[in-house]
């Protein structure tokens, strides 16, 4: 039996929405396995629904929006981009972005529209089913994409994304301004070190842990795993448990 993927889709109301409803009504042919939801503007979509996607048993998850100056928000599709990039190198963590598309669409392309869910399933079915929504699904990687899922909502990450154009293209107070060479260095530091934090968090939700424990368990060098230990506490995510022997053992608050 061939492998038919499930496929989750995110359309923008004012463009793509429009253009899948052209589709229909052209007779656009296209493979029937996409899903979508629709949302007003392709901004709106939070990372996270694209993570809770892949949770639930998606195989691949594509966002369609209005072409780059067209958005009927004005600035929302390059809202989404930034957005997309950090899903993306969230996901290759753990060799899942490419599985996720985003595509310009717009209200009149119903035939482009079809291509575009047409080579998109074509590339999943390529891939084979994710590793996280199979019947059977990896335990191991779906608790790495719930890591993923809470380093994405955190504070930082969503700072980062919504400053990134401000602090790049503006002046500080200082007449100072960040080129975007540093930028991504700045950035990409912040996703492995907010996907290890999520680990740890995540692990001591099961049992209180020592630094070494985490360590092994989630194979991150030990002082690595205590300098995020005592930012998380600095943040009062996690405190000392308790003391067994001469060993700290901490705990998630």
């Amino acid at each position: 039996m061939s492998f038919e993927p499930k496929i989750l889709g995110f359309l923008c109301n004012w463009c793509s929405y429009a253009g899948a409803d052209l589709a229909g009504v052209s007779r656009v042919q296209y493979p029937p396995n996409i899903r979508v939801i629709r949302v007003m503007c392709s901004g709106r979509v939070d990372p996270a629904f694209i993570f809770k996607g892949f949770e639930v048993g998606a195989d691949g998850v594509i966002v369609m929006g209005c072409h780059i100056g067209d958005c009927h928000y004005l600035e929302g599709n390059y809202e989404a981009e930034k957005k997309f990039a950090m899903v993306q190198k969230f996901l290759k963590l753990i060799g899942m972005d490419n599985r996720i598309r985003l595509e310009w669409v717009s209200a009149s392309e119903g035939a482009r529209y079809g291509a575009v869910v047409t080579e998109f399933t074509e590339h999943i079915k390529s891939l084979g089913p994710a590793p996280t929504g199979s019947d059977n699904p990896d335990q191991t990687m779906l608790t790495k994409l719930k890591a993923i899922k809470v380093a994405a909502s955190g504070e930082r990450m969503r700072e980062l994304v919504g400053r990134q154009r401000k602090i790049t293209e503006e002046e500080n107070v200082y007449g100072e301004k960040t080129d975007m060479e540093t930028f991504l260095k700045i950035f990409n530091s912040a996703i492995v070190e907010e996907f290890e934090r999520a680990q740890i968090l995540i692990s001591l939700g099961e049992d209180r842990k020592s630094v070494k424990a985490l360590a092994v368990e989630l194979q991150i060098d030990p002082s690595i795993v205590l300098g995020h230990m005592t930012i998380l506490k600095a943040r009062g995510q996690v405190d000392f448990g308790e003391i067994v022997g001469i060993t700290p053992m901490f705990q998630r608050i």
